[in-house]
């Protein structure tokens, strides 16, 4: 009996956490099907090129071994890619006059934002969306801080058919604010602090957030050392996978990962 009120008070607080979130409701971006190319009565004889939008056939057979998503799956969205990339182009700030156009080699961090709201629900703090756009692996071939297609793909693999150790493993990355291997309470606070409604009329709410920081950190803190690391986050949600999110949304719900994927299947 002392373990099913245990296991009920952990899922009550779990619910408790999310409860005091921020959920907005975002609109789900619709795909647009490309237009087929007019028919050529007869065409030029030329040597044939690679279209601009055709995906390598290296980077293709890399993804299908290091993503979850097929070859119609990466091809449409190496086409998604393009179309981010070139919508990020066209809305860079005109260069100085003398000075080459500006040039973005790949997916800029507003573009990302937009993508993280609007496609994929994620209508959580800024602070979230900003970290989530951090984790992703961008490396020395990444550009000015741009989202490379191999990244796009191997971040969007996670967030979509991620296991449970990956989806978990993201969650935490997320909330390591400083990337040190720990969310501690400094940490925990910043976090909560955004999400938190502020009511008029508090005179101290920064103490609210304590007070839930410390509901939280009894909650995760498995060993008792004052912060949490890996193994007490995933030993935690284990017990309750409601304390997955617990400091804000980082995955997109289930209805819009799978309502994108049907758009990928849908591309021609």
């Amino acid at each position: 009996m002392a373990s099913e009120t245990k296991q009920i008070s952990m899922a009550a607080s779990a619910i408790a956490l999310r409860g005091v979130r921020l959920f907005l409701s975002a609109s789900r971006a619709a795909a647009a099907r490309r237009p087929a190319p007019p028919p050529v009565a007869k065409p030029p004889r030329k040597k044939p090129v690679l279209p601009a939008n055709k995906l390598p056939q290296k980077t293709l057979e890399q993804l299908l071994k290091t993503s979850k998503f097929n070859k119609n799956e990466l091809e449409a969205l190496y086409t998604m890619y393009r179309k981010l990339v070139a919508a990020a182009q066209a809305a860079a700030p005109a260069p100085v006059i003398g000075q080459p156009p500006l040039k973005i080699e790949g997916i800029d961090q507003n573009t990302f934002r937009d993508v993280m709201h609007n496609t994929f629900d994620l209508v959580t703090e800024e602070t979230i969306v900003d970290r989530v756009w951090t984790t992703w692996e961008r490396g020395a071939a990444g550009g000015e801080g741009a989202l490379k297609f191999d990244s796009w793909v191997k971040g969007l693999s996670v967030l979509l058919r991620g296991t449970e150790d990956e989806r978990r493993n993201h969650c935490f990355a997320v909330y390591d604010l400083n990337a040190d291997g720990y969310i501690t309470r400094d940490e925990m606070f910043l976090l909560l602090k955004n999400s938190l409604l502020k009511q008029p009329g508090d005179e101290d709410p920064d103490e609210g957030v304590r007070d839930l920081v410390e509901l939280v950190l009894r909650k995760l803190d498995v060993d008792k050392d004052g912060k949490v690391s890996p193994e007490d986050y995933k030993a935690a949600v284990e017990q309750e996978p409601l304390l997955l999110e617990a400091f804000g949304q980082c995955l997109p719900s289930r209805r819009h990962a799978t309502a994108f994927l049907k758009t990928l299947s849908t591309k021609q």
